[in-house]
């Protein structure tokens, strides 16, 4: 199983218990990879799946693991704002400096066919942005924990995006139009294209890709927590001007967005915009 860091530093108990964004991280962890080991069970036992109203996938699995984070996550932090991928959104959460953001299963066609790039999510967003997150991907049991100014860390250790400064020879992951316009960049190198957008983010993290895209209408869920692993390990993930993402907007949701290591990351946006 994943490692689980140390017992954290506690927060301000008589404000909010979790006023340490690193005490938030370490309950999403907890929750994150508690929701990864039922995601699985369902999964092994047979789970019925149907179409949502915009034609994507939903299982029993989403469902129960929206469940079982809210009840989790509420237990720590009830006052805090809640967005997920599976749950009626809330208009209240606009009103809160702290919100949770979660996706049950993001990848849920890879966790329908037995694959292995899919992972449970979540992120606390404080005032439009991410403070604390957790991702888990059960499959290749990968939990990755990342703190506002205090790192990113997969399975208890740091990670840190690549170093690569130009296109040519670069990893890069993303949706076949956008990686068929990076052609005229020269010889970057392809992957098999990870299903979980989130999990892409976390490779550019751990540097294992030097680059992701993503194409519009990427949602706060999909996003907010491998977007500070991504920041917290040295990288950027941006829009196609160059603008951080903001969180818990009336529309959570996103256009096209760039996500490299620092020293990369300029180079891309000249051939993406």
């Amino acid at each position: 199983m994943p490692h689980l860091s140390p017992d954290l530093p506690s927060g301000d108990a008589v404000t909010d218990p979790l006023a340490d964004p690193a005490v938030a991280a370490r309950h999403l962890a907890e929750a994150v990879v508690a929701a990864g080991a039922v995601a699985v069970e369902m999964f092994r036992a047979g789970v019925k799946s149907w179409a949502k109203h915009n034609d994507s996938p939903v299982t029993e699995a989403d469902l129960a693991v929206d469940v079982m984070l809210r009840e989790r996550l509420s237990l720590v932090g009830p006052a805090y704002g809640w967005l997920s991928e599976e749950t009626v959104d809330e208009p209240s959460r606009l009103s809160r400096r702290r919100v949770w953001i979660v996706d049950p299963i993001d990848g849920t066609r890879a966790y329908m066919a037995g694959r292995a790039d899919w992972c449970v999510e979540a992120a606390l967003v404080e005032d439009g942005r991410p403070i604390a997150g957790a991702l888990f991907a059960p499959v290749t049991e990968e939990l990755f924990i990342a703190v506002r100014g205090g790192g990113a860390t997969r399975n208890g250790q740091p990670i840190q995006v690549s170093t690569t400064q130009a296109l040519a020879g670069a990893v890069i992951d993303g949706p076949a139009p956008w990686l068929a316009h990076l052609d005229r960049a020269g010889s970057w190198r392809r992957v098999d294209r990870i299903r979980s957008l989130a999990l892409r983010l976390a490779r550019v993290a751990t540097g294992e890709l030097d680059a992701a895209l993503a194409s519009p209408n990427g949602n706060d869920w999909d996003l907010a927590a491998a977007d500070l692993l991504v920041h917290e390990a040295g990288g950027r993930l941006t829009t196609l001007d160059g603008r951080p993402l903001a969180y818990n907007a009336p529309v959570p949701r996103h256009g096209a967005l760039v996500s490299a290591g620092s020293q990369l990351h300029p180079a891309l946006m000249a051939v993406a915009r």
